[in-house]
């Protein structure tokens, strides 16, 4: 994959987006990554389960790229996320150790599952350096994936409800609600800006393969998996 770091291991200085280093990565470095990738063209390759980049804390947007370096990036971004298809994707998922997240639904979606899972469409957005907090204390459990960790799924018990907050591509303060599908795109994006990955969150005796899920577990909710592969569900 294009951008693995030296095989010696996560901490080699070889790697300049090593956040571990003094100082962390440098301004020019992170700069100078999005520049290649940039100039490769066409989608971004996104990293996969084992890159440290995942594990790692996204450094918070601090202007470390220039507005039209960042519009660039942003476009690409929504480009990889729209031709992977995923409703979201995060820097750190094409290997730059930033908070920014963008996220998009168009929920086509046959009716039941909207209603049970509250999937309902979602505009194209821009987060940078977002948080959120639970909102009351409802859990609900879906089957869920992540672009990186393709091929597989697994339940995830996540809030009902969150807040967001966040800035905008233009630096404009955000702060929204969000609910059912929309509140799970939100929490697991900004997941990946913490070095969290849906599995670290998952009831791991449902992790299934793709194939599993559409043979066997393709039911609006998961109850029926959860009997079957012998998981609780919340509540």
């Amino acid at each position: 994959m294009a951008l693995d770091v030296d095989p010696t291991g996560p901490g080699d200085p070889l790697d300049p987006l090593d956040p571990s280093g003094p100082g962390g990565p440098s301004d020019h470095a992170i700069s100078e990554r999005v520049e290649e990738l940039l100039a490769a063209g066409g989608t971004l390759p996104v990293v996969t389960a084992g890159h440290p980049v995942l594990r790692r804390g996204a450094l918070p947007f601090d202007g470390q790229l220039s507005p039209s370096l960042l519009t660039r990036f942003i476009e690409a971004l929504r480009e990889t996320m729209r031709a992977a298809p995923g409703v979201g994707l995060a820097a750190p998922q094409v290997g730059v150790p930033l908070r920014i997240a963008v996220i998009e639904d168009p929920a086509p979606v046959p009716e039941e599952v909207r209603v049970a899972r509250g999937r309902v469409p979602q505009p194209f957005r821009v987060l940078v350096n977002p948080s959120y907090d639970a909102l009351g204390t409802e859990r609900v459990a879906f089957f869920e994936g992540c672009l990186s960790m393709p091929g597989w799924q697994a339940v995830v018990a996540r809030p009902a409800r969150v807040r967001l907050r966040a800035l905008d591509a233009q630096g404009a303060v955000v702060e929204e609600e969000f609910t059912g599908w929309p509140a799970r795109i939100v929490q697991h994006e900004t997941d990946h800006l913490d070095g969290t990955l849906y599995i670290d969150k998952a009831e791991t005796r449902s992790l299934s393969s793709n194939e599993a899920v559409a043979a066997r577990w393709a039911q609006p909710t998961p109850e029926r998996a959860a009997s079957a592969l012998g998981f609780r569900m919340p509540g």
